[in-house]
């Protein structure tokens, strides 16, 4: 999980000055000095957790904060603050203002351009734009292949012309893109194994030949202060408008994300967060450094649900516990609703007061939801329907169906059976039946 190992030191700091009550200067600079070896041993560049450490505690030994009611609170937002400038203070917004947006994907071998390429179309898609991926990386074996893969996934077509002339190809597909009616032109091109020039002068005459609205470099975060050095040396050539982070989710260290903006000036556009073609999101520095402070992210959180959830089914659903008539084929799309917001951790690290450290312990496994689904889908309509209908004969017969154990039904049937005899008890009043729709807890692993 991203920031895992940072999020629960900085939290175990905090903790220890929340237990202090008011703050002397001794105790801020030893709080500092955690802070410090937690941001190294998290990757971050030593220039920038230097300068970082500086800001934050020239501004915590203060007035603000030795003369707060709650001076650990204040150190806190402090943090928070400085954080959020390291990553770029605001969202860096990409360049729309052309009639055809270009977009360069440039990056090493293996940082994941050619399935970024998609994620990224499929969420300019999701925003009303008309992307075309374009298959220029003509070396890499299978490359044009993996894009058109990518493509159909997503729904977006592929411009290609085979093995010719990477820069032929990026000055056609943006012809093609005129007389199509795309928006945006995103270019998957070439990458090595590390930087050289045969690679560079190529994405710089790729460059001089379309103008592009944006370069982005694709790195993997995984490979932490690596990323930024390669961030580095792209810069030096192509003058990069922004970044994409790739396998966000999988780096419990996050120095790449922490350190990128301050060392290159480059900000950090988009973050992938799994592996699903789902899983770019735009990058907010505030909404970052909250996660980081295990703080949560409300309003990713909305936006998820807000994009996600069907609403013409929440209003039915909502019809359905007024009339106490919910049954398994309800819960089964509630279920699905759920899955596509993405993995149980990422949702429930968004919530506040969610840490991973509180959560310790507690199995949070994405393939329970997908056992659950296979018990549902291994009933007849009849019995989602009336699930009182079903004994001992049904239970084993669905159990087999769906691979699961007899155990496993009987959890889940137990599971429906609360929900139900909640939805009743709260169904008394109108009052109740509001409190219903808000805190109803259809999954309960």
């Amino acid at each position: 999980m991203a920031f895992e190992s940072l999020t629960q030191k900085l939290n175990d700091i905090f903790k220890k000055l929340r237990g202090k009550g008011k703050l002397s200067e001794a105790d801020v600079k030893q709080a500092m000095k955690e802070v410090r070896l937690a941001l190294l041993e998290a990757d971050v560049n030593f220039k920038v957790v230097k300068d970082l450490i500086s800001k934050i505690t020239e501004r915590a030994i203060g007035q603000e904060v030795m003369e707060s009611l709650t001076p650990a609170q204040q150190v806190i937002k402090i943090v928070n603050e400085e954080l959020t400038s390291l990553m770029g203070s605001t969202q860096s917004k990409v360049d729309f203002s052309k009639e055809i947006t270009i977009i360069m994907l440039v990056g090493l071998q293996g940082s994941g351009k050619t399935t970024t390429a998609g994620k990224l179309g499929k969420l300019l898609s999701k925003n009303g734009k008309k992307p075309l991926l374009v298959a220029a990386d003509v070396y890499r074996p299978a490359a044009i292949t993996q894009l058109k893969i990518v493509g159909e996934k997503v729904g977006l077509p592929v411009f290609t012309m085979g093995q010719q002339d990477p820069i032929d190809i990026s000055k056609a597909s943006v012809d093609y893109a005129k007389k199509h009616n795309h928006d945006v032109v995103i270019i998957d091109t070439a990458g090595r194994l590390h930087v050289d020039d045969d690679l560079m002068n190529e994405l710089v005459n790729i460059s001089h030949a379309v103008d592009p609205s944006e370069i982005l470099l694709v790195v993997d975060s995984m490979t932490g202060q690596d990323a930024v050095n390669v961030a580095e040396e792209f810069n030096k050539r192509l003058q990069l408008t922004g970044l994409i982070l790739t396998k966000l989710d999988g780096d419990s260290r996050g120095g790449a994300a922490l350190s990128v903006k301050a060392v290159t000036g480059c900000p950090i556009k988009y973050v992938g967060m799994g592996e699903k073609l789902d899983d770019l999101e735009i990058f907010h520095p505030e909404r970052m450094a909250s996660r980081i402070l295990g703080m949560g992210d409300v309003l990713t959180l909305i936006e998820k649900a807000t994009a996600d959830f069907d609403l013409k089914k929440a209003q039915e659903l909502e019809d359905k516990l007024k009339t106490q008539s919910f049954d398994l084929n309800d819960f089964k799309d509630q279920l699905s609703q759920v899955k596509k917001m993405g993995s149980l951790d990422q949702i429930l690290n968004m919530i506040p007061g969610f840490s991973q450290q509180k959560l310790k312990g507690v199995e949070i496994d994405d393939k329970e939801l997908s056992r659950v689904e296979a018990i549902i889908n291994s009933m007849t309509l009849e019995e989602r329907s009336n699930p009182s209908i079903i004994n001992g004969s049904r239970r084993k017969r669905i159990a087999a169906g769906s691979g699961t154990e007899i155990q496993d039904v009987n959890r889940l049937l137990k599971q429906y059976a609360q929900t139900k005899k909640m939805i009743k008890q709260f169904a008394g009043s109108d009052k109740s039946r509001k409190r219903s729709k808000q805190k109803l807890p259809f999954l309960n692993f």
